[in-house]
């Protein structure tokens, strides 16, 4: 068995949307200080690094991060292979076999440099969804900062994706993973408010 760590690592000036939230991390005590422990302070947005969507996120009425099931975040995925792609539709999972899967991770190698927010990414078609619902598909990962282009204010993706009950990953880390099939897990935080989580993804490959 192997484990694959497909998250961001966390640092001050790990990228983030432009004008949100920096990440940083700072120790409020110190061992020194308190004779005992060095405690620490985190200040992030909610969609820093790896992370998940909830639909609260581009819709007032939209679930929030408790209100999403746990096993939508485990159990068996596939890594599908797009780089090079302007745009990601159903051509791309047509020829992958679906029948054993419930998540699907697009590996798009489009996001180049990590320490920088990308200026343009291959966006996720609407079309998408309904074929991912019609297959059994529940969540969509991407390597990307969003499944819509950055500059989108329509949302249409994430409107599409959420409209056929498909939870969305975004800023998994793909670049040394093969296509093929593995286990996910990605499970936020118990943020009762929150329009997002980070996560700390990893695959397992029980062959290796």
């Amino acid at each position: 068995m192997k484990i694959i760590d497909i998250s961001q690592p966390l640092h001050d000036g790990t990228p983030v949307w432009p004008g949100d939230t920096p990440f940083s991390f700072s120790l409020n005590w110190s061992m020194e200080e308190t004779g005992s422990v060095n405690v620490g302070q985190l200040n992030l947005s909610a969609h820093t690094g790896t992370h998940v969507d909830a639909p609260f996120h581009f819709k007032n009425d939209g679930k929030r991060i408790l209100d999403l099931p746990l096993d939508r975040y485990i159990g068996p995925a596939v890594v599908v292979s797009a780089e090079g792609a302007e745009s990601i539709g159903p051509e791309h999972l047509a020829d992958i076999d679906l029948s054993s899967v419930k998540k699907v991770l697009i590996k798009t190698e489009a996001w180049k440099d990590l320490q920088a927010f990308p200026e343009s990414i291959p966006p996720i078609r609407p079309e998408l969804a309904p074929f991912l619902k019609e297959n059994g598909i529940h969540l969509i990962g991407v390597d990307l900062p969003s499944v819509d282009k950055l500059d989108s204010k329509e949302m249409e993706a994430h409107h599409a994706l959420t409209e056929n009950d498909i939870l969305i990953l975004e800023g998994i880390v793909l670049t040394d993973v093969e296509p093929g099939y593995y286990e996910l897990y990605a499970m936020p935080l118990p943020l009762k408010e929150a329009d997002g989580s980070p996560v700390r993804a990893v695959l397992i490959d029980r062959k290796a």
